[in-house]
């Protein structure tokens, strides 16, 4: 009697008291001024309850896994939307890796019965490789037509070509007899807008009424793209990295990788680039190439109806994304092994290989740049670099840790407001205010006014015989007449230092508006940015260390290597070395930055330094905070993402986070024998769990499986529908054996076949280290914590990202760790001496019940209280 009315009225744990007390499932968890909304169903609950019916998985604390099927008796055809999940829920990996498996076998044990049974199994075994063919084909064309669509409009700001609308600037000119080698960007069939509309082409007039109208034409093109997305396809803007990265952890979020998302994006981020903001389009490239992968998973079963077989596929495309954002398909692989995949076997990585190959292959069939490369800035390098430069190249590194960490945060800072205040309420005015500030300001300076793909190229560039630009302007003292490639360094003439003034405004310009840029309601890269900000930073460099070699070429630094007359320094591979280092310093990229800079410049003699800077911008940016500009967005916005890299560091027990907590509701749990269908069904009606624990009774409480919402909903709506005898009053058995009943009794209603026999189970002095542990490489969704078997709560997903947080905040990493293996539950005698009420083991107490805790308790709590 005295353990019914414990069970019906929860219990007192006086060691098990959370970090908090219990939040309800509106509640926000707010760490260190960041909103962590985790208001979906999956992680507020147990699961979504989404698990196919007949597919039952089994596993031991061991770790090994077991799948067999079990049909339901009771319903001779499937149900709709069995298998499936919902919106804003996070797979079960165990679970869908089990369904592949048996899929897997039911087709080998089939394929020998005939001939269509054998064409079936070979479509299934090729359909991985058709699904990366057609995403990496998709890919490629679609990056094809933004590359030349935003070229285009790009110039559009500028003029038009009279003789072919549809030509840009460079093209128009391609076609006129009347160019010139030094005028070569003048030419009679491009007209700017001044000569068009005032008919001047030199003068004040000239210049006011082109700055107007580029200024018109890059608020036209922001404000078209906002509208767009705001209108059709809200998930088109940003980047998409973060929430790819979400999503292949095995996130859902419904219509992120749908058709329209992918329309709208692939329209809006070309007004995006040619409206001048301060973006790229490579981060976007690799949503757009997500979604084409995501589309084309529909066309084969074996990966439309399995998640994880799907994020398989996701993989690949981003890869593909990659090798068509910066024409790198080996670093367009190792970027998704590197940041964005979650789980990337090795068959994974050969499709990978695969889509990446295709997509590379079709954007160099169409060739948008005209200049028979994947990349518009792609160069070579005639000059070795020598050991002393290894030091400029990591003071480049260290400029790359320190932009990164003050981008991180300054952007972060800045999107957090954006959360909070009404200015976030209005989106569309936020892009005009920028667009209209990126104009003002970029018109002037001709190093912002370039697209930044072509500032880029022209800061990668070295200076040869043909080059024209300001950045060349040296004094040329060579008597040779002939043409060569590598040309003696130089003393800078007046038009390099010009050039250096401007690009250190454009340096501060690109600084300030990338952080106010990145995160509007529009799609936008950090790619790009983050390489035009080193790249500006490199070439600075670059041009000082020539020209202190040229002066000083007799100091012992230069003495050995550096003779008059030679081509020692190449200031362009400061800036690529400058643009990879800024780039590592905000997303925390090593192997896959290098691979994709290195195949940039088409040398391998440049890795070196790559890795030196990439490296160093790594270890300074970490300094300030191990997070990536990705992973802090993620937080930012409170996806359930549980970071494989951060490191678990502290000495908390799997007691410390599970719920129920103190003064919560007691754990929602099921009888194996002891329940009517009427009890489940108002336990399903009164609570808003997605899962409930079957114990063998209330007064054994020990475990027996675990039962899925969703499946005892179809399972007691079906046997209503199709066995006879049903009713409110019928006994439910989970059990093996149905009990004996009266024979007045109703039919009893066997639902052992829902039940999962073998949930993952940790006890509650397992060491959170290892339940996070377990939680990241099994894609875990929830496990349940037991001491000798008696059921005590359940740890969810949502439970350790909160837990995590929290840490962060309010606990040092090195708490000394006198307490690691303290026991958690309340002493044997309690203050008045006498034995406490014991249950099977476990110690309880009433939750009405009050009183005092002794000195020695209270210190336990206080010491061990994170």
């Amino acid at each position: 009697m005295e353990s019914e009315q414990l069970f019906h009225r929860g219990y007192y744990r006086n060691s098990y008291n959370s970090i908090t007390s219990a939040s309800s499932d509106e509640e926000l968890l707010d760490g260190a001024g960041v909103i962590m909304d985790f208001q979906t169903s999956e992680d507020d609950n147990l699961l979504d309850g989404d698990t196919a019916v007949g597919t039952h998985y089994t596993m031991t604390n061991g770790g090994s896994i077991n799948s067999s099927t079990h049909l339901l008796d009771l319903l001779d055809e499937p149900i709709p939307g069995v298998g499936t999940y919902d919106d804003f829920h996070t797979i079960d990996w165990v679970r869908e890796k089990c369904k592949d498996r048996e899929r897997h076998r039911r087709i080998n044990s089939k394929k020998k019965e005939s001939a269509w049974e054998m064409t079936k199994s070979l479509y299934d075994a090729w359909s991985g490789w058709l699904v990366v063919t057609l995403t990496g084909l998709a890919s490629g064309a679609l990056a094809g037509l933004i590359d030349i669509a935003a070229d285009w409009m790009t110039d559009l700001k500028e003029g038009i070509c009279l003789s072919a609308l549809w030509y840009n600037h460079e093209q128009c000119c391609w076609r006129s007899n009347e160019t010139t080698f030094e005028e070569r960007d003048k030419c009679p069939q491009w007209k700017t807008w001044a000569e068009l509309i005032i008919g001047q082409a030199e003068g004040p007039g000239s210049y006011i009424m082109n700055y107007i109208m580029y200024i018109f034409w890059a608020l036209s093109f922001a404000f078209l793209a906002v509208s767009l997305v705001k209108v059709f396809a809200p998930y088109a803007c940003g980047s998409g990295i973060p929430e790819i990265k979400t999503i292949l952890s095995g996130f859902i979020i419904r219509g992120y990788l749908g058709k329209w998302t992918l329309m709208i994006k692939t329209i809006t981020l070309v007004l995006a680039v040619a409206s001048g903001l301060s973006l790229g389009k490579e981060g976007p490239l690799v949503h757009v190439a997500c979604c084409c992968g995501n589309i084309f998973s529909y066309l084969f079963p074996k990966y439309s109806t399995n998640e994880a077989k799907k994020r398989e596929v996701l993989s690949a495309a981003s890869a593909a994304g990659v090798s068509v954002a910066f024409g790198a398909p080996i670093g367009g692989v190792l970027f998704s092994l590197e940041e964005v995949s979650y789980y990337f076997p090795l068959k994974t990585l050969w499709r990978s290989f695969f889509a990446a190959l295709v997509a590379a292959f079709v954007l160099r069939s169409i060739n948008p740049f005209g200049n028979s490369r994947l990349v518009l800035f792609y160069v070579e390098y005639h000059t070795p670099w020598y050991l002393f430069e290894l030091f400029p190249f990591i003071l480049l590194g260290v400029f790359g840790g320190l932009w990164g960490a003050f981008f991180i945060r300054a952007n972060i800072a800045w999107c957090r407001r954006r959360k909070s205040t009404k200015f976030g309420k209005y989106p569309v005015l936020e892009v005009i205010i920028v667009a209209a500030i990126t104009a003002v300001i970029a018109f002037p300076n001709p190093y912002t006014r370039l697209n930044t793909s072509e500032l880029i190229k022209e800061l990668f560039t070295d200076c040869g015989p043909l080059e024209s630009s300001s950045l060349c302007d040296y004094r040329n003292d060579m008597n040779a007449s002939k043409i060569v490639d590598d040309i003696p360094d130089r003393p800078a003439g007046v038009g390099v230092y010009s050039a250096i003034w401007q690009l250190c405004l454009a340096l501060v310009f690109k600084i300030i508006m990338t952080v106010f840029t990145f995160g509007i309601k529009v799609p936008s890269g950090l790619f790009i940015p983050s390489m035009a900000i080193g790249a500006i930073a490199g070439r600075i460099v670059g041009i000082a260390v020539e020209q202190l070699a040229y002066y000083h070429h007799d100091w012992f630094i230069f003495k050995e290597w550096c003779e008059v007359g030679a081509d020692c320094i190449t200031p362009g591979l400061y800036a690529m070395v400058g643009a990879a280092a800024c780039l590592g310093g905000v997303t925390r990229m090593t192997v896959s930055l290098v691979v994709i800079v290195f195949e940039l410049t088409g040398g391998l003699e440049y890795i070196v330094p790559l890795m030196a800077a990439v490296m160093t911008s790594k270890w300074v940016g970490d300094a300030f905070g191990r997070e990536g500009i990705y992973e802090a967005h993620i937080r930012l916005n409170g996806y359930p993402f549980l970071d494989a890299k951060e490191e678990f560091t502290h000495t908390t027990l799997a007691a410390d986070v599970m719920r129920p907590r103190r003064n919560d509701p007691p754990l929602a749990v099921l009888t194996q024998d002891n329940m009517t269908v009427d009890d489940i069904e108002n336990m399903i009606n009164e609570t808003s769990y997605n899962g409930f624990p079957v114990i063998m009774s209330k007064e054994s409480q020990r475990l027996v499986g675990f039962a899925l919402r969703r499946d005892l909903t179809i399972a007691i709506e079906s046997a209503r529908k199709k066995q006879e005898g049903i009713v409110g009053s019928s006994r439910v058995c989970f059990a093996q054996h149905t009990p004996s009943l009266p024979a007045e009794s109703p039919r009893p209603l066997k639902l052992r076949s829902i039940l999962d026999m073998s949930p993952f189970t940790v006890t509650d002095h397992t060491p959170m280290e290892i339940v996070v542990d377990i939680f990241r490489k099994l894609g875990l969704r929830q496990c349940l914590v037991t001491h000798n078997g008696i059921v005590l709560g359940i740890i969810t997903k949502k439970n350790i990202l909160e837990h995590l947080e929290q840490l962060k905040q309010h606990v040092d990493p090195l708490t000394p760790p006198w307490h690691y293996n303290k026991k958690r539950y309340p002493p044997s005698y309690g203050p008045d001496g006498k034995p406490r009420p014991r249950f099977n083991n476990v110690q309880l107490n009433p939750i009405d019940e009050e009183r005092e805790e002794t000195e020695e308790e209270v210190h336990l709590l206080n010491s061990t209280t994170l």
